[in-house]
């Protein structure tokens, strides 16, 4: 199966492989959607559809309310606050320290379920989205949706939790060819080498794509005098 930007066989292949090494776990395009299907629950829905769309860590998006996304005009966006501030160690952040990033919502049919949900939940400015009380329930909401699937014989070769979505936008970021320092600013990495993790999945596949050998035919084994 060919979409319009990548080979899925091709790319199902490479992430079977990279599942083998210490690296990121994702699901692809494809699989997303598949999951998604087996979230009946609007609110729920939108919750791991926003994961996806954004690579908001669980509790930045667990935090999120009505005002933090801006739907109208051209450019769609939504404001994360960044919740992980490791590097910054205790004590509230300081004046000149970049506590929100901006991710651009570039899925019109997203922004369109956004729009949907906010309207149908009638979900004020200052309203949490999803008002639970922790990201536990995220988690009984993924199991739900893996058993729903698990009764049409549809099972995932990765497990599936809140932070693989965020993994999986980072890879169909690059992808796409977004260049690393875009998808550092989107993700909230602090450190660049996070970021160039997901390039290292790629790194297996450029034998292939160079077609490089190392057996020759019988014709060439003959040496020079």
């Amino acid at each position: 199966m060919t979409y319009a930007y990548f080979d899925y066989a091709d790319a199902l292949a490479l992430r079977e492989m990279a599942s083998q090494a210490d690296l990121p776990k994702y699901l692809l395009a494809p699989e997303v959607s598949v999951f998604l299907r087996y979230v009946p629950d609007l609110r729920q829905q939108v919750l791991f559809d926003t994961l996806w769309n954004t690579g908001a860590r669980i509790n930045e998006a667990l935090a999120l309310t009505g005002a933090s996304f801006q739907l109208d005009g051209s450019r769609p966006f939504v404001r994360l606050k960044t919740l992980k501030q490791r590097q910054r160690g205790r004590g509230r952040p300081g004046k000149d320290e970049e506590v929100f990033r901006l991710v651009p919502l570039t899925d019109p049919q997203y922004v369109r379920k956004v729009r949907e949900f906010l309207t149908t939940l009638r979900i004020g400015k200052q309203q949490l989205l999803w008002p639970v009380q922790s990201d536990n329930t995220p988690r009984n909401w993924i199991r739900k949706a893996l058993d729903l699937a698990k009764r049409d014989s549809v099972t995932f070769s990765i497990p599936v939790t809140c932070h693989t979505f965020r993994h999986s936008f980072c890879m169909h970021l690059i992808q796409h060819g977004v260049p690393l320092k875009v998808v550092q600013a989107y993700a909230g990495h602090s450190r660049l080498e996070t970021t160039e993790t997901y390039t290292r999945v790629f790194a297996l596949d450029v034998g292939r794509q160079y077609g490089v050998r190392f057996s020759l035919p019988d014709s060439h084994l003959t040496l020079p005098e």
